[in-house]
């Protein structure tokens, strides 16, 4: 929500003392005028639960300049966003690794096969799904700031004893212990993200988070560029250095991020930070802020724990049904062209160390546009079109590279490669999006967990496209891709179709009530926390 709307809300809100519904004790009429429809129009109507742990700095008729909110936003940028892309920087840095270890005879050395890189990837995404929900249960009984470092460190050391595997078995054992470690880490960080920044700051911030992936993809194809120079070395392989290495980075990142990480925007000391990050006028900004943008962010505390009849509401809101479908077939088209870019350039003629290097310019190319779009769509408040933009700067790149003739033209590959595996990124949008549209907290966790479970469910059908028969030019593969992205741009249209038509069916059943119908059903706090997303006066963003 604007400055001027939280504004106009506080002018109002100051002319009377409010009441449990947070209405004043004027005449009753004057309460019925004006009754808007919206999220961010809601927050008079819900105070915070006596739970939430900021409860104590809300005041509806709080007030602050936009330079009081822009120093909050920067500060929260500087001291949480950065240290949680670091932590994303060790996600990376762990799941990209495999990558450049191909580079250097990895699949050889273990007796392997393209297929049996692609079971691996398969056992790797069992294992991350299996962790997902219960992941949620646990950040949400035991806190953030102890469940993902702690997830960090497990898989930190499951990543460095790669370094010892000499057979397909370890291979696989340790593939699925590195999925049970990270699963459940993206939707717990999101999360934790959207306790600090409004819903109109979010797309942004995970873009940020998404981009930090590919600071990882090109530091790591640096690092990785001189660490396999190592094999030989004590008598093991590049790719065991590699390993090792990059594995011990994580853990010494895990173990800050425990003493790093605020329990909420008002409780951020711990054994890093004896003074808070916010000032008590700033934690008043930050709490006001976030609740008069998404009133449902104060209806639960943070380590409040969820039910199965919580996973049940989320599962059976149908307006939710579409945004799944599109996370599991919108990030197929380049996925395979992106796992296989090093060993692609490794087959087509290029050196170990050309080929991770040539990896660094779509990783710098998809930060370049993954924020551009993420700002874009933030700007004009838009989400569909945004994500088709995406989805179609793919689609013709894949066609080409399925028409470009076999031998020779590597650089003419090498380009088709680079711009595919570089495109607009559009998750951190579908994510924001997803978050905007369940209202409630709990709900919000279980979507989040339930998209990027049928996200990997995607990822894994990605890593069994690319198959031996078809190498090196995977000419049947692509074409396989290129009807996904189609089926894609379908999925996304049929999406916005419905949620324009639920919110339609919503505004004339809202137009037949009347200004007092219309007052009493916005003020009864607990209809709205059963129904949450349902409500007549909510709006899905499209």
């Amino acid at each position: 929500m604007g400055i001027q709307d939280a504004e106009s809300q506080a002018q109002s809100a100051k002319i009377r003392p409010i009441d449990s519904k947070g209405r004043g004790d004027d005449d009753a009429a004057s309460s019925f005028k004006n009754v808007q429809v919206g999220r961010d129009n809601l927050s008079i109507a819900l105070p915070p639960h006596d739970t939430y742990e900021g409860k104590h700095r809300w005041d509806p008729t709080a007030e602050w300049t936009p330079q009081e909110e822009r120093q909050v936003v920067l500060k929260t940028d500087i001291w949480l966003l950065s240290w949680l892309c670091v932590m994303f920087f060790g996600l990376q840095l762990d799941r990209g690794n495999l990558s450049n270890a191909l580079a250097d005879k990895f699949l050889d050395n273990l007796n392997m096969t393209g297929d049996h890189l692609n079971n691996g990837q398969t056992i790797q995404l069992l294992g991350f799904l299996a962790a997902e929900f219960p992941v949620q249960f646990l950040t949400k009984r035991y806190g953030f700031r102890r469940v993902l470092p702690i997830m960090m460190f497990s898989w930190g050391v499951v990543s460095f004893a790669q370094a010892w595997i000499t057979d397909i078995n370890g291979f696989y054992i340790t593939r699925a212990f590195i999925g049970l470690c990270e699963g459940g880490f993206i939707p717990g960080t999101i999360l934790y993200a959207t306790y600090f920044y409004t819903s109109k700051e979010l797309s942004v911030r995970l873009a940020v988070f998404w981009s930090t992936l590919n600071v990882a993809r090109v530091i790591s194809a640096l690092l990785a560029a001189g660490i396999l120079k190592m094999r030989g070395t004590g008598g093991h392989p590049g790719w065991s250095w590699l390993f090792l290495i990059e594995g011990l980075l994580t853990v010494v990142l895990a173990i800050i991020s425990f003493l790093y990480l605020p329990a909420s925007p008002t409780n951020t000391t711990g054994p890093l930070f004896r003074k808070p990050w916010y000032t008590e006028r700033q934690e008043v900004i930050v709490i006001n802020r976030i609740l008069r943008d998404d009133p449902s962010k104060g209806m639960t505390a943070l380590k409040e724990p969820m039910t199965w009849a919580d996973v049940k509401n989320t599962w059976s809101d149908r307006s939710t049904w579409g945004i799944y479908f599109i996370g599991l077939v919108a990030y197929i088209p380049a996925s395979p062209v992106q796992g296989y870019l090093t060993l692609t350039l490794n087959r087509i003629g290029f050196t170990t160390f050309d080929s991770n290097m040539l990896t660094i310019p779509s990783a710098a190319l998809q930060i370049i546009t993954m924020l551009a779009l993420a700002y874009s769509s933030d700007f004009f408040n838009e989400r569909t079109f945004h994500c088709v933009f995406g989805e179609l700067w793919i689609m013709p790149l894949l066609i080409a590279l399925i028409t470009l003739p076999d031998g020779g033209r590597e650089w003419s590959r090498f380009s088709l490669i680079t711009l595919i595996s570089g495109y607009p990124y559009f998750h951190p949008i579908v994510s924001s999006w997803l978050s905007e549209n369940t209202f409630d907290i709990k709900k919000r966790a279980i979507a989040a967990a339930t998209y990027n479970v049928i996200v990997q469910v995607g990822s894994l059908i990605s890593s069994q496209i690319y198959r031996n028969y078809d190498k090196p030019y995977y000419h049947q593969s692509n074409k396989v891709l290129v009807a996904i992205c189609a089926l894609s741009l379908v999925a996304f249209f049929v999406q916005r179709h419905v949620l324009v038509s639920m919110n339609k069916k919503k505004e004339e059943q809202w137009n037949q009530m009347t200004e007092e119908e219309k007052s009493h059903y916005q003020n009864d706090i607990n209809a709205r926390s059963e129904d949450g997303n349902k409500r007549l006066d909510f709006r899905f963003a499209i």
